[in-house]
Protein backbone atom coordinates (compact mmCIF):
# COMPACT_ATOMS: atom_id res chain seq x y z
CA UNK A 1 0.00 0.00 0.00
CA UNK A 2 0.96 3.47 -0.33
CA UNK A 3 2.83 5.15 1.90
CA UNK A 4 0.99 7.99 2.79
CA UNK A 5 -1.87 5.76 2.74
CA UNK A 6 -0.89 3.86 5.90
CA UNK A 7 -1.32 4.67 9.33
CA UNK A 8 0.73 7.07 11.04
CA UNK A 9 2.36 4.66 13.88
CA UNK A 10 3.47 2.69 10.46
CA UNK A 11 4.66 5.89 8.82
CA UNK A 12 6.71 6.67 12.13
CA UNK A 13 8.42 2.93 11.87
CA UNK A 14 9.04 3.30 8.60
CA UNK A 15 10.93 6.89 9.41
CA UNK A 16 12.64 5.15 11.94
CA UNK A 17 13.74 2.03 10.45
CA UNK A 18 15.43 3.94 7.64
CA UNK A 19 12.68 2.79 5.24
CA UNK A 20 11.83 5.97 4.31
CA UNK A 21 13.07 9.70 5.28
CA UNK A 22 11.20 12.07 6.93
CA UNK A 23 11.88 14.65 3.94
CA UNK A 24 11.00 11.69 1.13
CA UNK A 25 7.33 11.32 3.44
CA UNK A 26 6.49 14.71 3.55
CA UNK A 27 7.34 14.93 -0.11
CA UNK A 28 4.93 12.01 -1.16
CA UNK A 29 2.35 13.58 1.52
CA UNK A 30 2.52 16.71 -0.84
CA UNK A 31 2.56 15.36 -3.66
CA UNK A 32 -1.00 13.89 -2.94
CA UNK A 33 -2.06 16.97 -1.48
CA UNK A 34 -1.62 18.70 -4.38
CA UNK A 35 -2.84 16.16 -6.51
CA UNK A 36 -5.70 15.47 -4.48
CA UNK A 37 -6.38 18.54 -2.68
CA UNK A 38 -8.12 20.97 -5.15
CA UNK A 39 -10.93 18.56 -5.61
CA UNK A 40 -12.12 18.50 -2.36
CA UNK A 41 -10.54 22.00 -1.12
CA UNK A 42 -9.98 19.84 2.52
CA UNK A 43 -6.82 21.70 3.32
CA UNK A 44 -7.14 25.60 2.94
CA UNK A 45 -4.23 26.70 4.42
CA UNK A 46 0.07 25.56 4.32
CA UNK A 47 3.30 26.36 5.91
CA UNK A 48 5.61 23.92 4.02
CA UNK A 49 8.58 26.06 4.14
CA UNK A 50 8.18 25.33 7.99
CA UNK A 51 7.59 21.47 7.19
CA UNK A 52 10.72 20.93 5.23
CA UNK A 53 12.55 22.48 7.48
CA UNK A 54 11.00 20.70 10.65
CA UNK A 55 11.42 17.47 8.07
CA UNK A 56 15.09 17.97 7.61
CA UNK A 57 15.63 18.59 11.20
CA UNK A 58 14.29 15.59 11.69
CA UNK A 59 16.33 13.41 9.37
CA UNK A 60 19.57 14.58 11.26
CA UNK A 61 17.65 13.74 13.94
CA UNK A 62 17.10 9.75 13.15
CA UNK A 63 21.08 9.79 11.61
CA UNK A 64 22.02 10.50 15.07
CA UNK A 65 20.11 7.54 16.54
CA UNK A 66 17.45 10.29 18.12
CA UNK A 67 13.95 9.75 17.97
CA UNK A 68 11.51 13.05 19.09
CA UNK A 69 9.09 10.62 19.97
CA UNK A 70 6.17 8.43 18.27
CA UNK A 71 5.07 10.64 15.59
CA UNK A 72 8.81 11.72 14.60
CA UNK A 73 8.68 12.59 11.15
CA UNK A 74 5.06 11.91 10.77
CA UNK A 75 3.43 14.73 8.45
CA UNK A 76 0.42 15.81 9.32
CA UNK A 77 -2.57 18.59 9.41
CA UNK A 78 -4.77 20.37 11.68
CA UNK A 79 -8.14 21.33 11.64
CA UNK A 80 -8.10 25.18 11.25
CA UNK A 81 -9.47 26.52 14.55
CA UNK A 82 -6.17 25.48 16.52
CA UNK A 83 -3.61 28.01 17.42
CA UNK A 84 -0.83 27.17 15.12
CA UNK A 85 2.14 29.38 15.15
CA UNK A 86 2.30 31.46 11.86
CA UNK A 87 -1.37 30.14 10.54
CA UNK A 88 -4.33 31.63 10.91
CA UNK A 89 -6.82 30.40 13.54
CA UNK A 90 -10.35 32.12 11.97
CA UNK A 91 -13.13 29.57 12.73
CA UNK A 92 -14.28 31.01 9.32
CA UNK A 93 -14.54 34.55 10.19
CA UNK A 94 -12.95 37.05 7.49
CA UNK A 95 -12.08 39.88 9.84
CA UNK A 96 -9.63 36.97 11.58
CA UNK A 97 -8.45 36.05 8.49
CA UNK A 98 -5.10 38.16 9.49
CA UNK A 99 -4.63 37.32 13.66
CA UNK A 100 -1.50 34.91 13.88
CA UNK A 101 -1.01 33.30 17.45
CA UNK A 102 1.80 34.00 19.28
CA UNK A 103 2.53 30.26 20.74
CA UNK A 104 1.30 26.95 19.80
CA UNK A 105 -2.13 25.87 21.79
CA UNK A 106 -0.94 22.89 23.82
CA UNK A 107 -2.80 20.12 22.12
CA UNK A 108 -0.57 21.01 18.91
CA UNK A 109 2.47 21.53 21.36
CA UNK A 110 2.29 18.10 22.12
CA UNK A 111 2.19 16.83 18.53
CA UNK A 112 5.05 18.71 17.82
CA UNK A 113 7.06 17.55 20.63
CA UNK A 114 6.23 14.02 19.52
CA UNK A 115 8.14 14.42 16.63
CA UNK A 116 4.72 15.37 14.11
CA UNK A 117 5.45 17.18 10.85
CA UNK A 118 2.57 19.63 10.37
CA UNK A 119 2.27 21.25 7.20
CA UNK A 120 -1.49 22.64 7.22
CA UNK A 121 -4.75 23.60 8.36
CA UNK A 122 -7.95 22.34 7.17
CA UNK A 123 -11.34 23.79 6.50
CA UNK A 124 -14.19 24.06 9.19
CA UNK A 125 -17.19 26.15 9.19
CA UNK A 126 -18.16 29.30 10.16
CA UNK A 127 -18.30 29.55 13.87
CA UNK A 128 -17.50 25.59 13.85
CA UNK A 129 -20.89 25.58 13.97
CA UNK A 130 -22.62 23.68 11.20
CA UNK A 131 -22.40 19.60 9.91
CA UNK A 132 -21.43 21.02 6.38
CA UNK A 133 -17.90 22.54 5.95
CA UNK A 134 -17.97 26.25 4.19
CA UNK A 135 -16.66 29.88 4.84
CA UNK A 136 -16.45 32.48 3.13
CA UNK A 137 -12.58 32.39 4.01
CA UNK A 138 -11.76 29.52 2.19
CA UNK A 139 -15.06 28.17 0.59
CA UNK A 140 -16.64 24.36 0.68
CA UNK A 141 -15.39 21.45 1.51
CA UNK A 142 -16.56 18.17 -0.43
CA UNK A 143 -16.56 15.03 0.82
CA UNK A 144 -13.83 12.67 -0.98
CA UNK A 145 -16.65 10.07 -1.70
CA UNK A 146 -18.30 12.43 -3.31
CA UNK A 147 -17.02 15.96 -4.02
CA UNK A 148 -21.05 17.07 -3.97
CA UNK A 149 -21.50 15.43 -0.63
CA UNK A 150 -20.97 17.15 2.69
CA UNK A 151 -17.79 15.81 4.74
CA UNK A 152 -19.37 16.91 7.94
CA UNK A 153 -18.85 19.60 10.09
CA UNK A 154 -17.28 21.31 11.86
CA UNK A 155 -14.09 18.99 11.27
CA UNK A 156 -15.14 18.29 7.92
CA UNK A 157 -12.00 18.77 6.43
CA UNK A 158 -9.94 16.78 8.58
CA UNK A 159 -11.87 14.45 8.12
CA UNK A 160 -11.89 14.62 4.34
CA UNK A 161 -7.95 15.30 4.77
CA UNK A 162 -7.87 11.99 5.82
CA UNK A 163 -9.84 9.79 3.58
CA UNK A 164 -7.85 11.59 0.68
CA UNK A 165 -4.78 10.18 2.05
CA UNK A 166 -3.62 13.68 2.60
CA UNK A 167 -2.78 13.49 6.64
CA UNK A 168 -2.26 10.39 8.50
CA UNK A 169 -3.74 11.71 11.44
CA UNK A 170 -5.55 14.66 12.32
CA UNK A 171 -7.10 16.69 15.63
CA UNK A 172 -10.39 17.83 15.49
CA UNK A 173 -13.03 18.96 18.35
CA UNK A 174 -16.75 18.45 19.27
CA UNK A 175 -19.63 19.83 21.10
CA UNK A 176 -22.16 18.63 18.61
CA UNK A 177 -20.73 15.79 16.97
CA UNK A 178 -17.84 17.46 15.54
CA UNK A 179 -15.35 14.38 15.40
CA UNK A 180 -17.96 11.97 14.87
CA UNK A 181 -20.30 13.12 12.49
CA UNK A 182 -17.32 13.69 9.70
CA UNK A 183 -15.80 10.23 10.35
CA UNK A 184 -19.06 8.96 9.57
CA UNK A 185 -20.14 10.56 6.41
CA UNK A 186 -16.39 10.35 5.16
CA UNK A 187 -15.82 6.68 6.38
CA UNK A 188 -12.70 7.31 9.04
CA UNK A 189 -12.19 7.21 12.28
CA UNK A 190 -13.12 9.88 15.10
CA UNK A 191 -12.51 9.62 18.57
CA UNK A 192 -14.46 12.34 21.15
CA UNK A 193 -12.88 11.81 24.46
CA UNK A 194 -14.41 11.80 27.99
CA UNK A 195 -14.74 15.61 28.79
CA UNK A 196 -11.25 17.27 29.66
CA UNK A 197 -9.39 14.82 28.44
CA UNK A 198 -7.46 16.56 26.10
CA UNK A 199 -6.27 20.03 26.52
CA UNK A 200 -8.68 22.53 24.71
CA UNK A 201 -7.16 26.05 25.57
CA UNK A 202 -5.86 27.86 22.31
CA UNK A 203 -8.96 26.39 20.44
CA UNK A 204 -11.64 28.75 18.30
CA UNK A 205 -11.99 32.25 19.50
CA UNK A 206 -8.60 34.31 20.04
CA UNK A 207 -6.61 35.03 23.24
CA UNK A 208 -9.78 33.47 24.69
CA UNK A 209 -8.26 31.19 28.28
CA UNK A 210 -11.58 29.67 29.00
CA UNK A 211 -13.03 26.22 28.01
CA UNK A 212 -16.52 25.90 26.87
CA UNK A 213 -18.74 23.18 28.37
CA UNK A 214 -19.15 19.93 26.40
CA UNK A 215 -16.26 21.05 24.29
CA UNK A 216 -13.75 18.29 23.85
CA UNK A 217 -10.72 18.09 21.52
CA UNK A 218 -9.64 14.88 19.61
CA UNK A 219 -7.70 12.59 17.52
CA UNK A 220 -9.39 11.41 14.21
CA UNK A 221 -7.65 9.07 11.71
CA UNK A 222 -8.02 5.78 9.12
CA UNK A 223 -6.98 3.31 11.33
CA UNK A 224 -7.91 2.45 15.09
CA UNK A 225 -4.31 2.37 16.25
CA UNK A 226 -3.85 6.05 15.71
CA UNK A 227 -6.75 7.21 18.43
CA UNK A 228 -5.09 5.58 20.56
CA UNK A 229 -1.29 6.88 19.28
CA UNK A 230 -3.23 10.51 19.17
CA UNK A 231 -4.64 10.19 22.63
CA UNK A 232 -1.42 9.61 24.20
CA UNK A 233 0.40 12.20 22.65
CA UNK A 234 -2.31 14.99 23.50
CA UNK A 235 -3.96 13.62 26.58
CA UNK A 236 -3.01 14.96 30.34
CA UNK A 237 -3.11 17.77 32.92
CA UNK A 238 -2.43 21.23 31.50
CA UNK A 239 -2.57 24.47 32.76
CA UNK A 240 -2.32 25.15 36.39
CA UNK A 241 -3.68 21.25 37.07
CA UNK A 242 0.62 19.80 35.46
CA UNK A 243 1.84 20.57 38.98
CA UNK A 244 -0.12 17.87 40.66
CA UNK A 245 -2.73 15.98 38.34
CA UNK A 246 -1.43 12.63 36.70
CA UNK A 247 -3.50 10.75 33.91
CA UNK A 248 -3.74 7.04 34.02
CA UNK A 249 -6.71 5.67 31.86
CA UNK A 250 -7.44 2.54 32.21
CA UNK A 251 -7.23 -0.49 29.53
CA UNK A 252 -10.04 -2.25 28.39
CA UNK A 253 -11.41 -4.46 31.07
CA UNK A 254 -12.63 -7.49 27.92
CA UNK A 255 -10.79 -8.16 24.73
CA UNK A 256 -12.59 -10.93 23.42
CA UNK A 257 -16.00 -10.60 21.55
CA UNK A 258 -17.98 -12.74 23.34
CA UNK A 259 -16.71 -11.04 26.71
CA UNK A 260 -18.26 -8.02 25.91
CA UNK A 261 -21.64 -6.66 26.34
CA UNK A 262 -23.05 -4.38 24.10
CA UNK A 263 -26.18 -2.82 24.35
CA UNK A 264 -27.73 -1.32 20.81
CA UNK A 265 -30.08 1.65 20.11
CA UNK A 266 -30.13 2.04 16.41
CA UNK A 267 -33.30 4.44 16.26
CA UNK A 268 -34.98 7.17 18.54
CA UNK A 269 -38.32 8.91 18.97
CA UNK A 270 -36.78 12.01 18.91
CA UNK A 271 -35.07 11.79 15.24
CA UNK A 272 -36.19 10.10 11.57
CA UNK A 273 -33.83 8.39 10.31
CA UNK A 274 -32.97 6.84 6.84
CA UNK A 275 -33.43 3.64 6.54
CA UNK A 276 -30.22 2.92 4.37
CA UNK A 277 -28.55 4.08 7.38
CA UNK A 278 -30.51 1.88 9.58
CA UNK A 279 -30.04 -1.44 7.88
CA UNK A 280 -26.42 -0.73 7.52
CA UNK A 281 -25.69 0.03 11.09
CA UNK A 282 -27.90 -3.45 12.22
CA UNK A 283 -26.13 -5.63 9.56
CA UNK A 284 -22.91 -4.40 11.75
CA UNK A 285 -24.44 -5.09 14.68
CA UNK A 286 -25.46 -8.78 13.38
CA UNK A 287 -22.18 -9.21 11.81
CA UNK A 288 -20.67 -8.34 15.30
CA UNK A 289 -22.93 -10.76 16.97
CA UNK A 290 -22.01 -13.17 14.79
CA UNK A 291 -18.50 -13.36 16.61
CA UNK A 292 -19.59 -13.32 19.72
CA UNK A 293 -20.25 -9.82 21.17
CA UNK A 294 -23.63 -10.20 23.78
CA UNK A 295 -25.38 -7.85 21.93
CA UNK A 296 -28.98 -6.43 23.77
CA UNK A 297 -31.45 -4.27 21.59
CA UNK A 298 -33.58 -3.33 24.66
CA UNK A 299 -30.79 -2.06 27.03
CA UNK A 300 -31.13 1.82 28.08
CA UNK A 301 -29.86 3.83 30.60
CA UNK A 302 -32.84 4.27 32.80
CA UNK A 303 -34.03 8.10 31.51
CA UNK A 304 -36.54 9.70 29.31
CA UNK A 305 -34.65 10.43 26.18
CA UNK A 306 -36.60 13.39 24.52
CA UNK A 307 -36.20 15.02 27.95
CA UNK A 308 -32.42 14.63 27.94
CA UNK A 309 -32.66 15.75 24.42
CA UNK A 310 -33.66 18.92 25.65
CA UNK A 311 -31.04 19.27 28.29
CA UNK A 312 -28.76 18.97 25.88
CA UNK A 313 -30.06 21.64 23.65
CA UNK A 314 -30.54 23.79 26.92
CA UNK A 315 -26.80 23.48 28.36
CA UNK A 316 -25.65 23.32 24.34
CA UNK A 317 -26.89 26.87 23.60
CA UNK A 318 -25.89 28.04 26.42
CA UNK A 319 -22.18 27.32 26.01
CA UNK A 320 -21.99 28.04 22.51
CA UNK A 321 -23.88 31.22 23.38
CA UNK A 322 -21.30 32.80 25.62
CA UNK A 323 -18.81 33.73 21.98
CA UNK A 324 -21.96 35.78 21.24
CA UNK A 325 -21.23 39.37 21.05
CA UNK A 326 -23.18 41.82 23.37
CA UNK A 327 -25.76 42.58 20.12
CA UNK A 328 -26.16 39.41 19.25
CA UNK A 329 -26.37 37.80 23.38
CA UNK A 330 -29.38 41.02 23.19
CA UNK A 331 -31.29 40.32 19.85
CA UNK A 332 -31.97 36.74 21.72
CA UNK A 333 -34.16 37.88 24.40
CA UNK A 334 -37.11 37.82 22.06
CA UNK A 335 -36.79 34.61 21.19
CA UNK A 336 -36.43 34.01 24.94
CA UNK A 337 -39.45 35.52 25.76
CA UNK A 338 -41.41 33.33 23.16
CA UNK A 339 -40.03 30.01 24.72
CA UNK A 340 -41.25 31.56 28.39
CA UNK A 341 -44.70 32.27 26.78
CA UNK A 342 -44.88 28.11 25.72
CA UNK A 343 -43.66 28.31 22.14
CA UNK A 344 -41.35 25.43 21.54
CA UNK A 345 -39.33 26.25 17.96
CA UNK A 346 -35.85 25.53 18.12
CA UNK A 347 -35.31 29.34 17.61
CA UNK A 348 -37.21 30.50 21.01
CA UNK A 349 -35.15 27.28 23.09
CA UNK A 350 -31.75 29.16 21.40
CA UNK A 351 -32.85 32.32 22.81
CA UNK A 352 -33.48 30.88 26.17
CA UNK A 353 -30.36 28.92 26.78
CA UNK A 354 -28.41 31.80 25.41
CA UNK A 355 -29.80 34.53 28.15
CA UNK A 356 -30.82 32.04 30.67
CA UNK A 357 -29.55 33.10 34.18
CA UNK A 358 -27.10 31.24 36.03
CA UNK A 359 -29.73 29.79 38.19
CA UNK A 360 -31.83 28.59 35.48
CA UNK A 361 -28.30 26.86 34.30
CA UNK A 362 -27.84 25.67 37.04
CA UNK A 363 -30.73 23.56 36.91
CA UNK A 364 -30.27 22.05 33.98
CA UNK A 365 -26.95 21.17 34.78
CA UNK A 366 -28.09 19.47 38.52
CA UNK A 367 -30.12 17.77 35.78
CA UNK A 368 -27.24 16.48 33.57
CA UNK A 369 -25.24 15.39 36.77
CA UNK A 370 -28.36 13.03 37.65
CA UNK A 371 -28.56 11.87 34.19
CA UNK A 372 -24.60 11.23 34.62
CA UNK A 373 -25.34 9.08 37.30
CA UNK A 374 -27.96 7.14 35.73
CA UNK A 375 -25.44 6.50 32.97
CA UNK A 376 -23.02 4.95 34.97
CA UNK A 377 -25.18 2.60 36.65
CA UNK A 378 -25.80 1.54 33.44
CA UNK A 379 -22.35 1.38 32.37
CA UNK A 380 -21.75 -1.31 35.20
CA UNK A 381 -23.70 -3.74 33.53
CA UNK A 382 -22.89 -2.92 30.10
CA UNK A 383 -19.58 -2.19 28.69
CA UNK A 384 -20.21 -0.21 25.68
CA UNK A 385 -23.13 0.83 23.89
CA UNK A 386 -23.67 1.10 20.03
CA UNK A 387 -25.83 3.71 18.38
CA UNK A 388 -25.94 6.17 14.91
CA UNK A 389 -23.97 9.51 14.67
CA UNK A 390 -26.50 10.96 12.60
CA UNK A 391 -30.08 10.32 10.89
CA UNK A 392 -28.36 9.77 7.60
CA UNK A 393 -24.93 9.09 5.34
CA UNK A 394 -23.43 12.17 3.86
CA UNK A 395 -26.25 14.58 2.04
CA UNK A 396 -25.78 17.28 -0.82
CA UNK A 397 -24.42 21.04 0.14
CA UNK A 398 -26.98 23.14 0.87
CA UNK A 399 -26.02 26.98 1.71
CA UNK A 400 -29.04 28.38 1.53
CA UNK A 401 -30.41 30.41 4.49
CA UNK A 402 -29.62 29.32 8.03
CA UNK A 403 -29.32 25.98 9.72
CA UNK A 404 -32.18 26.00 11.55
CA UNK A 405 -34.15 26.33 8.41
CA UNK A 406 -32.38 23.67 6.12
CA UNK A 407 -33.42 19.76 5.55
CA UNK A 408 -31.75 16.94 4.97
CA UNK A 409 -33.12 13.73 2.29
CA UNK A 410 -34.43 11.39 4.38
CA UNK A 411 -36.10 8.17 3.26
CA UNK A 412 -37.45 10.21 0.35
CA UNK A 413 -38.38 13.15 2.15
CA UNK A 414 -36.75 16.29 3.81
CA UNK A 415 -35.78 16.33 7.74
CA UNK A 416 -34.66 18.76 9.85
CA UNK A 417 -31.06 19.24 9.57
CA UNK A 418 -31.28 20.24 13.86
CA UNK A 419 -32.93 17.15 14.76
CA UNK A 420 -29.73 15.02 14.05
CA UNK A 421 -28.16 16.49 17.03
CA UNK A 422 -30.23 13.92 19.48
CA UNK A 423 -27.32 11.47 17.84
CA UNK A 424 -24.53 13.96 18.66
CA UNK A 425 -25.82 15.05 22.61
CA UNK A 426 -27.06 11.52 23.74
CA UNK A 427 -23.40 10.60 25.68
CA UNK A 428 -21.93 13.80 24.67
CA UNK A 429 -24.13 16.13 26.70
CA UNK A 430 -22.92 14.02 30.19
CA UNK A 431 -19.36 14.19 28.78
CA UNK A 432 -18.73 10.08 27.99
CA UNK A 433 -16.61 9.01 25.45
CA UNK A 434 -17.19 7.82 21.55
CA UNK A 435 -15.68 6.46 19.28
CA UNK A 436 -17.06 6.15 15.47
CA UNK A 437 -15.79 3.59 13.72
CA UNK A 438 -16.41 2.61 9.63
CA UNK A 439 -19.45 0.17 9.17
CA UNK A 440 -19.31 -0.52 5.57
CA UNK A 441 -21.27 1.23 2.88
CA UNK A 442 -25.16 1.86 2.12
CA UNK A 443 -27.10 0.54 -0.15
CA UNK A 444 -26.34 4.15 -2.27
CA UNK A 445 -22.43 3.31 -1.56
CA UNK A 446 -21.85 5.95 0.74
CA UNK A 447 -19.94 5.07 3.64
CA UNK A 448 -21.21 5.23 7.22
CA UNK A 449 -20.02 4.41 10.89
CA UNK A 450 -21.20 3.08 13.91
CA UNK A 451 -20.54 5.07 17.58
CA UNK A 452 -19.36 3.34 20.35
CA UNK A 453 -20.20 4.69 23.70
CA UNK A 454 -18.44 3.82 26.68
CA UNK A 455 -18.45 5.16 30.40
CA UNK A 456 -16.74 7.74 31.83
CA UNK A 457 -12.73 7.69 31.39
CA UNK A 458 -13.34 4.03 29.87
CA UNK A 459 -11.55 6.04 26.14
CA UNK A 460 -9.62 3.25 25.81
CA UNK A 461 -12.45 -0.08 25.69
CA UNK A 462 -14.20 2.23 23.36
CA UNK A 463 -11.39 2.62 21.36
CA UNK A 464 -10.56 -0.84 21.11
CA UNK A 465 -13.94 -2.02 20.01
CA UNK A 466 -13.38 0.46 17.31
CA UNK A 467 -10.17 -1.83 16.60
CA UNK A 468 -11.69 -5.23 16.59
CA UNK A 469 -14.36 -3.89 14.39
CA UNK A 470 -11.66 -3.01 12.31
CA UNK A 471 -9.78 -6.00 12.39
CA UNK A 472 -12.89 -8.64 12.50
CA UNK A 473 -15.24 -6.52 9.78
CA UNK A 474 -13.00 -4.54 7.93
CA UNK A 475 -12.45 -0.53 8.45
CA UNK A 476 -11.25 2.58 6.26
CA UNK A 477 -11.90 1.99 2.33
CA UNK A 478 -9.86 3.81 0.27
CA UNK A 479 -12.93 6.35 -1.52
CA UNK A 480 -12.78 6.02 -5.56
CA UNK A 481 -10.20 7.44 -7.42
CA UNK A 482 -8.02 8.06 -4.29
Amino acid sequence: MDITLRSAHDQAAAVASGQISATELLDATLDRYERLNPAINAVVFTQIDVARARAVEADAATGRGESWGPLHGVPMTIKEAWDWVGAPSTSGHGELADWRPERNCEAVERLLAAGAVIYGETNLPVSMADWQTFNPVYGTTGNPWNPDLVPGGSSGGAAAALAAGLTALEIGSDIGASIRNPAHYCGVFGHKPTYGLVPIAGHGSPGNPTEIDIGVGGPMARYACDLDLGLDVMAGASGLDVVAWKLDLPAPRKSRPDEIRAAVMLESPCVVQDQELTDQLAATVDALAEIGVQVDHDARPDLDVERAYEVYLMLLRAATGTEFTADAFEAQRDHATRWDAGDRDYRAMVGKAVTASHWEWAQWHREREEHRLIWSAFFDEYDILLCPTAASAAYPHDHDGERADRTIPVNGGQESTIDQLFWAGFSCNVYLPGTVAPAGLTASGLPCGLQIVGGHLRDRETIAFAALMERELGGYQIPPGY
